[in-house]
């Protein structure tokens, strides 16, 4: 129970502090932007280095690294399925989720395997 509220309290905390830097910077559309993944991740490493060390915590680093990148694609290819196919919001998120699964799995046997 007590690694819940350690993971409560410290990403509220890096929650907090990553929109208070949003706040501050132009467009005010970053707060969003840093009051969530960002946060929630460092928190989540944080932690993980503190339980289980750093080769463990590299290699979740990594496993979060391949689902960007796969999130990334996955968003354009939803906006090209949306905007030049023409085709409605649920074909297009479902066709796209099968490219988000073969990236971010593609990118994860590239880099050594399972986490």
């Amino acid at each position: 129970m007590s690694e819940y509220v350690l993971r409560f309290v410290v990403g509220g905390v890096v929650v907090s502090a990553f929109s208070m830097l949003g706040d501050i910077l132009r467009p005010k559309s970053f707060a969003g932007l840093f009051g969530a993944a960002p946060s929630v991740a460092l928190a989540t490493l944080g932690i993980a280095v503190y339980q289980h060390g750093v080769d463990y915590t590299a290699q979740q680093s990594w496993a979060m690294t391949a689902g960007a990148i796969a999130l990334a694609v996955y968003s354009i290819f939803v906006c090209h399925l949306l905007i030049r196919a023409g085709l409605r919001a649920a074909p297009a998120t479902l066709l796209s989720l099968v490219v988000w699964l073969i990236v971010a799995f593609g990118l994860l046997m590239l880099a050594g395997g399972q986490t």
